[in-house]
Order: C-alpha cells, then structure tokens, then sequence
C-alpha cells in the first residue's frame, strides 16, 4: 500500500489523530452519529496541517476545497525555491561577471 516506511507511519499518526478527534467529538457533541463523527475525525486529522494554520491567524485556508491548493502552492514554493539555488550555484564566475 505505501512505497516506504515514513509514508505508512504518517498515514498510521493521521489514522491515529483521527480516532482521537471521533472520540473527543462524540464526548462532546450529544447524539451525533458514530459514522459522522468518525467523518469528521477524519477530514480535521487529513486537514491538520491547515488547522494548524488556521488557529495560527490564516483561518482562510479552511475555505479551500480540500487543502489540495495549499500542499500544492507550498510545494510549488518550495521547487522553486531549490530551483533559485540550483540556478545560483550553477553560475559560473565569468556569467556573473557579465
């Protein structure tokens, strides 16, 4: 199912925070159903990196369809970011002159 081990361990802690989340909800929420809580265990724990966010003073990333914009835009970010510093070490001495 997974390709390596990091992959199935993150996906074990996010199973993991999701039956967390389905027992604090059905605690709290009287007469909620096993099935909802346990849907809405598990869309906050596949969403925890944009909760996170959001209680951190970026509430608007909870607008976004599914947190696919975000993983997307940062990881987007993040090869450009490796590309800029590929690009300056592969600048040699005389291009930088010119």
């Amino acid at each position: 199912m997974f390709d390596n081990k990091k992959d199935a361990e993150e996906h074990d802690k996010m199973l993991e925070l999701a039956a967390n989340i389905t027992s604090l909800i059905e605690r709290h929420i009287d007469g909620i159903s096993e099935q909802a809580g346990e849907e809405i265990g598990l869309l906050l724990a596949k969403r925890r990196d944009d909760l996170a966010k959001a209680c951190k003073g970026k509430p608007e990333v909870l607008l976004e369809s599914d947190g696919r914009e975000t993983n997307e835009r940062e990881s987007n970010e993040r090869e450009s970011e490796q590309q800029d510093e590929t690009s300056e070490e592969q600048v040699t001495p005389l291009a930088a002159n010119q």
